[in-house]
């Protein structure tokens, strides 16, 4: 169990991501991954990860970055058939830096675009940020095992494993409880994704991947 965060500036009036509110995002899913903690960041995009090592322990930090340091990932989870997928992407050409799942998937990405999730076997929420083309990918595993909470405020998409840490990043969220989130879990025991329990917060639906591309989303 690891924990990922981010925050995304949604439009060009959007100020940019904080060290500060990365740093306190993280914190707040420490409990999450208390191996190590790592953070990126640019003018338009900052990632935060909590890692609990299971993979390669000792080259597996996050966020990672392909060849190029162009494409970025944070990830919670495990790829079951990473091994035979890092086998299929060295014969296309590509070259690794270490023996991760993690490194696996943004190289699935690089090689056969969203189109890689459907290939993955396992259990994950993800994030992929291309600071080239200002694109965000996020990602969830079929059976939702790894959760991934959404939260657009102030011209900024946050994102995290849980809630608490989006709150952590910003204190002008609010902090209200819908009362449709509320319902399902009193009568459910557990929300049904999208809806989330706090206002304004959803939970990106299992096995469903979002794109947020220069300001659209699908």
């Amino acid at each position: 169990m690891c924990g990922i965060a981010g925050i995304v500036a949604l439009n060009a009036a959007a100020e940019p991501p904080s060290r500060a509110a990365l740093l306190r995002m993280a914190a707040a899913l420490s409990h999450r991954g208390p191996d190590e903690s790592g953070l990126y960041r640019d003018r338009r995009a900052g990632l935060a990860h909590t890692r609990l090592s299971v993979i390669d322990l000792s080259t597996g930090q996050q966020p990672l970055a392909d060849t190029g340091n162009t494409t970025w990932i944070v990830f919670n989870g495990e790829i079951f058939n990473y091994v035979e997928l890092r086998d299929q992407l060295i014969a296309l050409g590509h070259r690794f830096r270490t023996r991760s799942d993690t490194e696996v998937v943004v190289h699935a990405y690089r090689a056969w675009g969203v189109g890689a999730f459907e290939r993955l076997n396992g259990q994950w929420a993800l994030a992929i940020w291309d600071s080239l083309t200002g694109r965000l990918v996020l990602s969830r595993d079929r059976f939702g095992i790894c959760p991934l909470h959404l939260c657009e405020h102030a011209g900024r998409l946050h994102f995290a494993s849980e809630v608490k840490a989006i709150f952590a990043a910003d204190p002008a969220i609010p902090r209200a409880f819908d009362p449709a989130g509320v319902d399902q879990t009193f009568t459910l025991w557990t929300v049904v994704p999208p809806q989330g329990v706090f206002q304004g917060i959803q939970e990106l639906t299992p096995g469903h991947v979002r794109i947020y591309d220069n300001g659209s989303v699908r």
